[in-house]
């Protein structure tokens, strides 16, 4: 890999590249839908010519031009048959009154529950004795997810030696989160806030002199109007424990949630450990209504200033979502801003430095949560996944040798891609698979387009490429805005 080396310490900061997205089909590319359809075409075509000739061919024309189509072209990334089963989906919601969420205000929620819509709203809460932490429980996933507050220095403004020993401990971390084997999912959200002015608050509180002085006085509704002016970024890394993975300890500690949460206490002395070995500052694992805060904060942004504010309000999970929710093919409406989520399709194809994300993550003046969730996979079936690739990689090689078709960059590279993650699997590390997503809001759509067009220009300059997913949007913001470990 390159390097960059700084002349003032004679550190080495090293470059890192990620591995493209797979498109490797059943056949020359092709995937089974794909397949599937071109099969349906080709028989229909035949079929034609031998029963009819070509009378019946233009009759079934209908048919088979349809099924090629269908299979052929792409729109906005994805051929047309892959989108049947979202627009199917998206059809199938709309027509059952999915899209919009009322919240029943005189009707009280089950105890224990959390109000969210969706699919979320099987959430369970549990309160971990010991630590007096927010466990959510998935009852259909089955995990078991704590959220972990995080501080940490600016990155960018550290020298090169720093950045790298930083980045080494990050990776040990990751490392830790692979081998443990009863992680289902590691998630670090990283969101801006309005800055209510609680510090200045405290400050004057703490140092000031409050007299009904003419300055006093002055102070004061300086503070208090200087609010929102500015914003302020949290971080926080939720961990997921597989319940299903970890069914045996579960058992023999007692079994059930309470059994569970001794399980995910061990993996969040683990992760606590690991952080700080990686001179990460942990604030703490976050309680009941710390949690509920955030929740309400993503689906109502107006109220996020009065809620750090004032720290008696709000503070109950139960009531913590959203009271209403329109949902649209691209974007969806809460309570005080609309919101978009958008996906990055893509990571830098070409090396780049670990500080490649600033560009997004310092955008000024936008309203937004990016997440990156880590997915571990098993030892054993990451062997599998990389054997199964290489064989299909090598296969359709060798049928496009036998039909005289040119190979390309992009397949040779990919080839390389599952050679380097072999490699690396072998010399013992973990395998693990990242999904990036940003949800942006704002009061309008109007500036809600205006957001997402500064956050997709700084993804470019991120050497990231981002979509705009579609017909998804309550469960992907569910994902992005959440620190809750949900999947899409």
């Amino acid at each position: 890999m390159a390097t960059h080396q700084d002349p003032t310490n004679g550190q080495q900061l090293s470059s890192v590249q990620f591995s493209r997205l797979a498109r490797r089909g059943v056949l020359l590319g092709l995937s089974v839908s794909q397949l599937l359809v071109f099969g349906i075409g080709i028989i229909t075509f035949v079929i034609a010519i031998y029963s009819g000739g070509q009378m019946v061919v233009i009759g079934s024309s209908p048919i088979w031009l349809t099924c090629l189509l269908l299979a052929s072209v792409s729109v906005r990334g994805r051929k047309l048959v892959d989108w049947l089963p979202i627009v199917a989906r998206w059809t199938w919601r709309s027509t059952a009154g999915q899209l919009i969420f009322r919240h029943r205000v005189i009707k009280p929620r089950p105890v224990g529950t959390l109000s969210l819509p969706g699919d979320a709203a099987a959430l369970r809460e549990w309160v971990d004795p010991e630590t007096g932490a927010a466990m959510v429980h998935d009852p259909h996933a089955q995990t078991l997810t704590a959220v972990l507050g995080v501080t940490h220095p600016a990155f960018v403004l550290l020298d090169p030696g720093e950045q790298q020993r930083r980045v080494t401990g990050w990776g040990r971390v990751l490392a830790t989160a692979c081998h443990s084997g009863r992680i289902a999912r590691l998630q670090v959200s990283e969101r801006t806030l309005p800055d209510s002015g609680s510090g200045l608050a405290e400050w004057w509180a703490t140092h000031g002199k409050d007299d009904d002085s003419w300055p006093a006085t002055t102070y004061r509704e300086l503070i208090e109007r200087a609010g929102p002016t500015s914003e302020r970024h949290a971080t926080t890394i939720s961990l997921a424990l597989d319940m299903h993975a970890a069914a045996r300890q579960i058992r023999s500690s007692g079994g059930g949630l309470r059994g569970a949460a001794s399980v995910l206490r061990q993996e969040m002395t683990t992760l606590v450990t690991a952080l700080r070995a990686a001179d990460l500052t942990t604030t703490g694992w976050l309680s009941p209504g710390e949690v509920a805060v955030i929740l309400r904060s993503a689906y109502d942004p107006a109220a996020a200033p009065a809620l750090e504010r004032h720290s008696e309000i709000s503070r109950s999970l139960a009531t913590a979502g959203p009271v209403a929710v329109t949902e649209s093919w691209d974007k969806m409406r809460t309570d005080s801003a609309h919101h978009t989520v958008l996906w990055i399709s893509e990571w830098p194809r070409s090396q780049v430095y670990p500080g490649f994300l600033a560009p997004m993550l310092l955008t000024s003046g936008v309203k937004r949560t990016f997440s990156l969730i880590c997915t571990p996979v098993r030892a054993d079936l990451a062997v599998r996944d990389i054997r199964k690739k290489k064989v299909g990689l090598l296969s359709d090689a060798a049928q496009r040798a036998k039909i005289g078709q040119i190979e390309d960059a992009a397949r040779t590279a990919e080839y390389q891609d599952v050679l380097q993650q072999e490699s690396d699997l072998t010399a013992g590390h973990g395998v693990l698979r990242y999904t990036g997503l940003i949800a942006v809001s704002a009061p309008t759509v109007d500036e809600l387009d205006a957001a997402v067009a500064a956050i997709e220009q700084a993804a470019i300059q991120a050497s990231c490429e981002t979509r705009r997913l579609v017909g998804q949007q309550a469960q992907a913001f569910a994902a992005a805005a959440l620190p809750l470990c949900r999947d899409v």
